[in-house]
């Protein structure tokens, strides 16, 4: 990568908070629920049957919110989540 092309944007990250733990992610990034659940639980992938509840604060637009399994928002420096299992009935 040429110093050109960080001036551009393309070396830029921000950080988001999963549970009280930092992560880098680039910016102007979509965040899917998966992304944000794997953050929490790195063995998500292989575990894809597992169903978290995933809220978020500090958003841009909406503030905050909900982020369902198959979603996705708009990543925003300093966007706190919040993780939970949630079983099933």
């Amino acid at each position: 990568m040429t110093n050109d092309d960080k001036k551009d944007g393309h070396d830029k990250t921000i950080t988001i908070v999963v549970n009280g733990t930092p992560h880098s992610v680039p910016k102007n990034d979509e965040l899917t629920y998966a992304e944000v659940v794997t953050y929490f639980d790195p063995t998500y992938p292989q575990h894809p049957q597992t169903v978290y509840s995933v809220t978020y604060t500090r958003g841009d637009k909406p503030k905050e919110g909900t982020l369902s399994p198959g979603g996705s928002v708009k990543a925003k420096d300093g966007m706190d989540f919040h993780v939970i299992p949630t079983s099933e009935s």
